[in-house]
């Protein structure tokens, strides 16, 4: 019921408070807005799938010049890209729930499961255990945003094999796998989670000073915090050396150890910015992206939530703020980044901002946020509702788009939906 409250306070705020942002940031975008409806919230979600959803397969593809998403390479999405667009379907079925409309429910419901049962049947069934390097895990990162999307999942749907793939997948990135030989992410020695394992098969174990992405270990933290408060709370420790579930004492407490380790290793106090890694002891690499800004907020406010401790909230606005007023000062507008897959990043965004907005009532940053969606909708291609990744530049019709750079608007209108 809060978060209802929640929602409906925000979306009052952000209709008296858009028109003024807009009108403050005129002068930093040639491109002109305009308000958006409901109905333009599921124009630009079809359009999305429409252009970019393999309707055979249920993944996703890489550009829209596909006509069918194979493999890595032969136009399928990354693979940890595709969960995302599946916490984009859920999204829309709760919005559907949310507005009352049964038939989009239903609809949305069934397409939740589509995409799932499609990404089971392309990557190895879920076995976290296969490396293969066409539809396999090969990388830590891209297993664990499987491991909250399935946490998500099951908290919305009750589906237990949500659960266990969720919790398998956790204990295979924290342990390692006996099968691939790699030791595990996480590192006992000098806390932090590695981000892979090399060479990727018959890997060595991580050294000391290899790579300790942002991208797996806030990551890893939502992740933990999610199967935190979705576990059941009287459960055993398991006995095993590699345990393939945790209670939720240990998922907390999991979590907890390596959100210090990334505010002492990868947060700059003063400001926000969130250093993409840190290689032993050496320098934080301090090229700050939204997706990493985005996860450490999601693992703050749920470290909040679960605590109550001021200090997370704290930290998550000092992120958003970074985002918002550092990052995003060139247009008023979220950045875009031209590398590979880097156009999900505001997918990512949309997520855990939308935490902090509706579950702490930090609804200041909703002007922006829709200032982001109605610049990105009115630059739309009209002919089939796909919105680009730079939101102040018109997308031309028929132009070649990539799923992760096209996600991004649709992804931020489902959280962020118009009054009517």
């Amino acid at each position: 019921m809060k978060s209802k409250i929640l929602l409906a306070v925000a979306l009052l705020l952000a209709i008296s408070t858009t028109t003024v942002w807009a009108a403050d940031s005129s002068e930093k975008t040639n491109q002109k807005t305009g308000s958006y409806t409901n109905e333009d919230v599921w124009a630009a979600y079809e359009g999305f799938n429409n252009t970019l959803l393999d309707p055979d397969k249920y993944i996703y593809k890489t550009t829209s010049s596909y006509e069918q998403a194979v493999d890595r390479g032969h136009g399928a999405a990354a693979i940890w890209c595709q969960p995302i667009y599946w916490d984009m379907s859920m999204n829309a079925y709760k919005l559907a729930k949310a507005q009352k409309d049964k038939k989009k429910r239903a609809y949305y419901k069934e397409l939740c499961e589509k995409i799932f049962a499609g990404n089971k049947a392309q990557y190895c069934h879920f076995d976290f255990d296969n490396n293969n390097e066409n539809t396999g895990w090969f990388i830590y990162d891209d297993i664990m945003w499987w491991t909250i999307s399935l946490a998500r999942a099951y908290e919305l749907f009750g589906v237990d094999e949500y659960l266990k793939l969720s919790e398998e997948s956790f204990s295979r990135v924290w342990y390692g796998s006996k099968k691939v030989g790699d030791t595990g992410s996480y590192d006992k020695e000098n806390g932090g989670m590695f981000w892979q394992w090399q060479p990727i098969h018959n890997p060595k174990p991580n050294r000391p000073g290899d790579g300790k992405m942002a991208c797996i270990n806030f990551p890893t933290v939502v992740a933990a915090l999610t199967l935190y408060n979705n576990v059941p709370k009287k459960r055993k420790e398991s006995t095993e050396e590699s345990p393939k579930y945790q209670t939720r004492e240990q998922y907390l407490a999991k979590g907890k150890e390596i959100y210090e380790w990334g505010v002492e290793n990868l947060l700059d106090k003063k400001t926000g910015r969130i250093a993409d890694s840190r290689h032993g002891n050496g320098n934080p690499a301090w090229k700050a992206h939204v997706y990493n800004q985005a996860t450490f907020i999601g693992a703050s406010v749920l470290l909040y939530k679960a605590t109550k401790e001021k200090s997370y909230l704290d930290n998550a606005i000092l992120a958003a703020d970074y985002t918002v007023n550092e990052m995003s000062a060139k247009h008023n507008l979220l950045p875009f980044e031209r590398g590979i897959e880097q156009g999900i990043y505001t997918a990512i965004f949309a997520e855990y901002i939308a935490m902090l907005v509706y579950d702490c009532g930090q609804t200041q940053y909703i002007p922006f946020l829709k200032r982001n969606i109605e610049s990105g909708w009115a630059n739309r291609d009209k002919t089939r509702n796909v919105c680009g990744g730079e939101y102040e530049k018109a997308l031309p019709a028929g132009t070649e788009i990539d799923s992760y750079s096209a996600s991004g608007i649709p992804a931020l209108m489902l959280l962020f939906p118009a009054e009517k």
